[in-house]
């Protein structure tokens, strides 16, 4: 069973790549109109504390569910889940708006096989010749790489997904968790405000300004994450940590650590780099609700640059 053979109901699979480009005009323009949107709103009627919670909380539950679902669960299986979490990992992961799983692991899994090679779907390296070459380069690794993907055969990236039935139930839904994502804030700020003020303030501020937020974070740990930053450990590609990302990425711009044992649930190799996701995923280990979770040895430093 190939990709192009995975039921796209709701499109969650596009079928060819010009569908694939519509869906990253989707992805890309409707969260920035959102934002600019939730923008003129807070200028015209404020920004509340109603606004801020919603913002943040849906936020955190999404950002978890890119760095530890999307990212350390699904595409490195940095640890093992019981159906219902997996269910759950997958839907945080799926209301962030940058994919349904298959696409999101399969893209992941074909850059850390060709790190900062042509074959890397969103490396950052400069672009042509010329003054704006890196200038180029940063805008692919960022987000224009999403308007020239192409599908090629992703299948034999992802062949534990196709496998998993929770797994392809979820991605067949894609559509329907990023409603959800926008939805659960709608109604949370008409029922906290008891106005439909405040639940127009939670579309804008919960829904489409969290995703594009979170789009920015997690695409600038592809393109800033290959350009700037410390690289404590020697890998062969140009990965490296951004530490003024950590909090927002909720550990995810730890990205030389990751590059460098890739398979840990946890990126935090010192004792003072904040990594949100492996802190929960710690507590959801104590808790019985994930087991076999692989984390660095002791110490936290394998091959460090001396």
């Amino acid at each position: 069973m190939t990709v192009d053979a995975v039921p796209a109901r709701g499109g969650a699979v596009p079928d060819t790549d010009a569908q694939a480009r519509r869906l990253a005009y989707l992805t890309v323009c409707v969260p920035a109109a959102g934002f600019a949107a939730a923008l003129a709103w807070a200028f015209t009627y404020g920004f509340t504390l109603v606004d801020g919670l919603l913002l943040g909380g849906m936020y955190l539950v999404t950002a978890l569910g890119v760095e530890g679902g999307l990212h350390r669960f699904f595409s490195h299986r940095a640890f093992s889940a019981r159906p219902a979490v997996t269910a759950a990992w997958g839907v945080a992961g799926s209301m962030a708006a940058q994919g349904p799983i298959v696409f999101w692991v399969a893209t992941h899994r074909i850059h850390h096989a060709f790190t900062d090679t042509d074959r890397d779907p969103h490396s950052p390296r400069p672009i042509g010749d010329g003054r704006f070459a890196r200038l180029r380069g940063l805008w692919h690794g960022h987000a224009g790489w999403l308007f020239t993907v192409r599908r090629g055969n992703w299948s034999k990236h992802v062949p534990d997904l196709l496998g998993d039935r929770t797994v392809m139930r979820i991605n067949e839904l894609y559509f329907a968790w990023v409603l959800l994502g926008l939805a659960i804030p709608t109604v949370l700020g008409g029922l906290l405000t008891w106005s439909a003020g405040g639940a127009v303030g939670g579309l804008l501020w919960g829904g489409l300004a969290r995703i594009f937020l979170l789009d920015q974070v997690t695409w600038g740990v592809n393109s800033i994450g290959h350009t700037l930053g410390r690289r404590p450990y020697r890998t062969r590609d140009n990965s490296r940590n951004v530490a003024v990302l950590a909090p927002l990425s909720v550990g995810g711009s730890w990205h030389n650590n990751h590059h460098a044992r890739p398979s840990l649930a946890h990126n935090r190799h010192a004792f003072w780099q904040l990594d949100v996701t492996g802190a929960v995923i710690g507590l959801l280990e104590a808790l019985r609700l994930v087991s076999d979770v692989r984390r660095p040895r002791p110490g936290g430093r394998d091959n460090p640059r001396s």
